[in-house]
């Protein structure tokens, strides 16, 4: 029972946060939604225990779908970073904010970044693309997330100074138009750069509270340096770029792991 302690942690910590939001919040919605999450999440892990080749991407699909689909298109709610600036300013503690709490702020000091592995929508579409490993070197464009997380900061704080009416409504289109343009711009990075995940690397501005909360993560890849033989393997399948043959919270790319366990797949001596 050992080596299925990961999915039975997954479950526990997103089960435990769906039953103390359903009686804090006193809506049973919660219950429903993180132990969907949870479920998912934990079905996904033994998927790729029991070595099925597409087990992430079971993941991705389940959770992703669920939050762009029902959560997004039909419930109307923007959960992008626009809609968590928008309730954070109104003062509600409840969707968006509850999110990025969970998947994005607190949570990452457990999962890392395993948000960005398994329930990404952006990224769901994006790992269906052909560059899964990078073609070419690391460009040093990183800074551009931190515009688009200025940008999207300002324009909400711009519609609340201006006191424009109708917030609700823009808050769903910005939800619809905001997805076009990260697939759009996505897609079209992929291609120019030859990796799938460029847009995580170089565009998304969710990653400036993934990368510093990811730092202190409990969950990590670690390398037993007994097994390793350095062959380098696990550098060459990263999508991105993490130096997981060091063990140090300072390792290149550490805060970027999103957990996908190719490495571990591909270590010909089950160092990882």
């Amino acid at each position: 029972m050992k080596k299925y302690f990961l999915p039975l942690m997954m479950l526990v910590i997103f089960e435990t946060v769906a039953i103390v939001l359903w009686l804090t919040m006193d809506n049973l919605f919660y219950l429903f939604n993180f132990s969907y999450i949870g479920i998912s999440i934990a079905f996904g892990i033994f998927l790729f225990i029991k070595r099925y080749k597409h087990a992430r991407r079971v993941t991705q699909l389940l959770v992703g779908l669920y939050m762009l689909v029902y959560l997004g298109l039909i419930s109307g709610e923007n959960m992008q970073i626009e809609g968590f600036w928008y309730y954070l300013f109104i003062g509600v503690f409840e969707a968006a904010t509850i999110h990025y709490a969970v998947a994005k702020i607190f949570g990452p000091l457990f999962f890392g970044r395993g948000w960005c592995g398994y329930a990404c929508w952006t990224a769901m579409v994006l790992d269906f693309l052909p560059y899964k490993v990078t073609k070419t070197p690391r460009k040093k464009i990183g800074w551009i997330r931190y515009i688009t997380f200025a940008a999207s900061l300002i324009f909400i704080l711009t519609l609340f100074l201006a006191h424009v009416s109708n917030i609700e409504k823009i808050m769903f289109w910005t939800f619809i138009i905001g997805n076009l343009l990260y697939y759009v711009v996505g897609i079209i990075l992929a291609f120019r750069f030859k990796d799938n995940r460029a847009f995580c690397k170089y565009i998304c501005p969710i990653t400036i509270f993934l990368k510093l909360m990811s730092y202190f993560s409990l969950l990590r890849i670690k390398c037993d340096k007994n097994k390793c033989v350095s062959c380098g393997t696990c550098k060459k399948v990263c999508p991105m770029e993490v130096d997981v043959m060091d063990n140090s919270r300072k390792r290149k790319n550490g805060t970027e792991c999103i957990l996908c366990f190719e490495c571990v797949k591909n270590c010909p001596t089950d160092a990882l």
